[in-house]
Order: structure tokens, then sequence, then C-alpha cells
């Protein structure tokens, strides 16, 4: 009976020994499933996070590409506008000539000169280059640079009532601030001694 006992007991072990050999290599492969799967995520993870890199860098070069159309000719029309000053002070100091006046001529001159302002102006405009509007206007800070400040009773104060230089905007970004005038009240002690004189 003792040799029936050991034989069960060896068969009872044998047995086992293959279970264990198999809880293990279950154990084994559930490990490398979950480190694959882990892994098969990781992969994923990364490949999402640069296809991501990938179309933000993408909108980036087109950002900069669109903003060198838009503004690659910014200084060169900053430096235009000098130009147009230039030839609206010309129409005005040559009105004001005393000399010139009496000339028989000036007028086909004015128009000539005339004939060039707007055809610059239309350029600008064909280039998206646009004065800005101050006259009447709430003083700005981000349009308009105050030259002086005028005293002016029928005007409210931060008004713009006069236009030194005018400014330009191209597209959305300011080419040149307009140089103004801004009216502000009347101080009060001027206006004693104004009416006690």
């Amino acid at each position: 009976m003792l040799d029936n006992d050991k034989e069960k007991t060896e068969n009872l072990e044998a047995q086992k020994e293959p279970e264990v050999e198999k809880n293990e290599e279950k154990n084994n492969t559930d490990n490398n499933q979950v480190s694959i799967e882990e892994k098969l995520k990781e992969t994923e993870d990364k490949l999402l996070r640069s296809l991501a890199e990938i179309e933000n860098q993408r909108r980036r070069f087109e950002k900069e590409i669109k903003d060198a159309f838009e503004f690659g000719s910014f200084n060169f029309a900053k430096e235009s506008l000098a130009t147009l000053d230039n030839l609206q002070r010309a129409k005005v100091a040559i009105k004001n000539d005393k000399v010139l006046k009496e000339n028989k001529d000036l007028n086909k001159f004015l128009e000539n000169i005339s004939i060039i302002e707007n055809d610059l102006i239309s350029i600008f405009q064909k280039n998206n280059i646009k004065k800005i509007e101050s006259l009447g206007k709430k003083f700005d800070p981000n349009l308009h640079q105050a030259m002086t400040e005028i005293e002016d009773d029928n005007a409210e104060p931060g008004i713009i009532v006069q236009e030194i230089q005018p400014g330009y905007m191209l597209g959305e970004r300011l080419l040149r601030p307009a140089l103004v005038g801004v009216a502000k009240k009347k101080n009060p002690k001027k206006q004693e001694k104004e009416g006690k004189n």
C-alpha cells in the first residue's frame, strides 16, 4: 500500500508540474500581451504626437508664407509714403509761391502733379495700403501720434481737430501713424485772463 500511495503522490506531482509550467507560460504570455499592448499604445501615442507636430509646423509655414506675401513689401511701402508726402508738399508750396502764382502755366503744372499723386494713391490702394481717416475721430494711440493739443471749445477733448501728416495701414498692420493735433478744453485760468483784458 505504501508503494501505491507513493505512486499516487508521484502521479499527482507529475500532473501538477505541467500545470505549474502551463500557468507560468500563461502568465508569461499575459505579460507579453500586456507589454505588447502597452508598446502598441505608446507607439500609437508617439505617432499621434508626431502627426500633430507636423500639422502645427504646416500651419506655421502657411502663416509665414502668407505674412511674407502680405508684409514682405512693408519697408518698401513705408518708404514710398515719403514720395507721396513730397508730392503733396510740392503742390502746396507751388500754390503758395507768389512768383509762380503769376505764371500762366501754373494750373497745367499742378494738374500734372495731381495725376502723379493720384496714380501713386491708386497703386497704394491696389496693394491694400489705406489712409487712416483721422479728422473728427477720437484719438487712438494705436493709429495716431499726438503732436499737439489744441484748445477748442467746439470739439470734445480727445477728438482730432488737425492732421499734420496722414497715417497709413497695410492691411490690418500699421504702416505709419497719423501725426495729429488733439482738442482740449480751454484752461479756465486762461479764460479769466482773456475776460479781464
